[in-house]
């Protein structure tokens, strides 16, 4: 296999790839550097909105344009705000802190968290429910901001392809800023 073409990657992002394809896949001795745009394209073809996804973040987020802003959207349309902005904050968010709480989603319970030790956090889009996320951490321990991508230099650098609204202001964690402003 030389590329991956659009019909295959549909069918790796609607898990509907055969085990073939894919160990086909893997074993491609150079990753054709198209993949990326083909992988955007499905992405783009399914979601519900037309905002242009820029990169995707997990099964449900993506970082998209909005005029001039790079925000967090869910598949559903709901907007998470400023990707340089930690989403969880935008969530619903449920905590588990008992044990027959983490028990609840734990199977057998003996490999549930100890509760005196650590809580279970729940991230819900408030669009749509679906699960965003899920930390295991102690109690009082920050929100985790699982990613922010430095997507100007990932696009020039590596995919040759700059964005049109580069900046050095892009690449930089505003989350504290932004829980400065609703105090």
């Amino acid at each position: 296999m030389e590329q991956v073409d659009k019909g295959l990657m549909e069918k790796l992002v609607n898990g509907d790839i055969a085990d073939d394809d894919v160990t086909e896949m893997r074993r491609m001795e150079k990753k054709d550097h198209e993949r990326f745009w083909t992988y955007l394209e499905v992405l783009q073809g399914a979601a519900k909105w037309d905002e242009k996804i820029l990169m995707r973040l997990n099964d449900h987020l993506y970082i998209v344009a909005k005029g001039k802003e790079r925000i967090v959207k869910c598949d559903c349309g709901h907007e998470l705000g400023d990707y340089r902005v930690n989403w969880k904050l935008s969530c619903n968010i449920r905590v588990r802190e008992t044990q027959q709480q983490m028990d609840e989603v734990y199977y057998p319970s003996a490999a549930s968290p100890d509760a005196e030790w650590m809580e279970l956090r729940e991230y819900f889009c408030p669009g749509c429910v679906a699960q965003l996320a899920v930390e295991v951490v102690p109690p009082g321990y920050p929100m985790i901001f699982e990613a922010l991508p430095d997507l100007d230099r990932f696009y020039r650098e590596y995919m040759n392809r700059p964005l049109n609204d580069e900046s050095a202001d892009w690449f930089e964690d505003k989350t504290a800023e932004f829980v400065s402003k609703l105090k």
